[in-house]
């Protein structure tokens, strides 16, 4: 097939494409490397990605660029492109969320309508979730988003569904749970612990350490995003999730213990839109895709601290 993946300089859009361009896919990339971290970082996660002769690197801004030349041709689409960060997004700057998160993602759906898709893959967030989740969360909770990031990517959901419903294109919702590994933005708190690592430093903990998460590595995250694509479970919502919370405090020991390094912690307080847990059923995920997450945190924390000691820009 030939598969469109929008913000594939990023994390996990760089891994979807390298792994589609392997599995013998054509892939168009799109991103428009927007400055939220360093272009630089994300050359870098394109470099394969360009070299390879079965791969399409456009940059353009997916709410303002004329799309038809970018959809052209194309058999599926896996929609990552996004403006990230919970803490980022309050204030003046909600401007750039509803552009990058809910405009953009309406523009692509418009763009689509009417081409004959294998599948329409949009990946959202388990931020659509909200606070107070203390048990594995399943697709069927009501969705109380617990920041303006979060409201965005439900925003995108409720979107997909429509154009699903609607106009009949085959979009799949994947509720991302706090994914991890090599290529992980910088500013997120695994990234960050295995730098300070690298570099013999300290780390600041938001918040007392005992919030939790379900860590979900990103080559499990990319073999459910290459499964929804060649299932085509249409109108389908899924979570991708480890289905193991771990407290952030034992995140941290176990950084402790895969490098070596002492990583004395000071602590500030948590920021809003933080939420106290992360915690997702899988189920629907292992019924409709046969998908499973097979990478525990110690090994996946072990191959990103690899990656970030091979990284000279670190």
């Amino acid at each position: 097939m030939h598969v469109l993946v929008t913000g594939a300089a990023g994390f996990i859009g760089s891994h979807v494409a390298e792994r589609l361009l392997a599995s013998g896919h054509r892939v168009t990339v799109v991103d428009d490397f927007d400055p939220y971290y360093a272009r630089a970082i994300k050359e870098r996660n394109l470099a394969g990605i360009r070299a390879h002769p079965a791969a399409r690197v456009v940059e353009a801004d997916l709410a303002k660029a004329d799309l038809a030349p970018v959809v052209a041709g194309i058999d599926a689409v896996v929609h990552l492109a996004a403006q990230a960060g919970v803490r980022g997004s309050w204030g003046g700057t909600f401007a750039t969320y509803l552009d990058a998160n809910v405009l953009a993602t309406q523009r692509l759906l418009e763009a689509t309508r009417g081409l004959p898709l294998a599948a329409w893959v949009y990946g959202s967030s388990a931020s659509v979730y909200g606070d107070g989740v203390h048990a594995a969360v399943d697709e069927t909770a009501l969705p109380a988003p617990h920041s303006p990031y979060g409201v965005t990517k439900l925003a995108g959901e409720h979107l997909a569904s429509l154009y699903h419903k609607n106009h009949g294109t085959p979009t799949v919702v994947l509720r991302y749970f706090s994914v991890y590994g090599p290529r992980e933005r910088p500013d997120k708190a695994i990234q960050l612990f295995l730098s300070a690592a690298k570099r013999g430093r300290g780390i600041q903990v938001l918040g007392d350490g005992s919030q939790q998460r379900d860590f979900t590595f990103v080559g499990d995250v990319v073999d459910a995003t290459v499964a929804a694509i060649e299932r085509r479970p249409v109108g389908a919502v899924m979570n991708i999730a480890r289905g193991r919370t771990v407290a952030l405090a034992e995140v941290i020991d176990t950084v402790r213990r895969v490098t070596g390094a002492p990583l004395p912690a000071t602590h500030a307080p948590v920021v809003a839109g933080d939420v106290r847990t992360t915690s997702g059923d899988i189920t629907a995920a292992r019924r409709i895709i046969g998908w499973s997450p097979k990478v525990d945190l110690v090994e996946g924390i072990a191959r990103q601290w690899d990656a970030v000691r091979a990284d000279p820009g670190i």
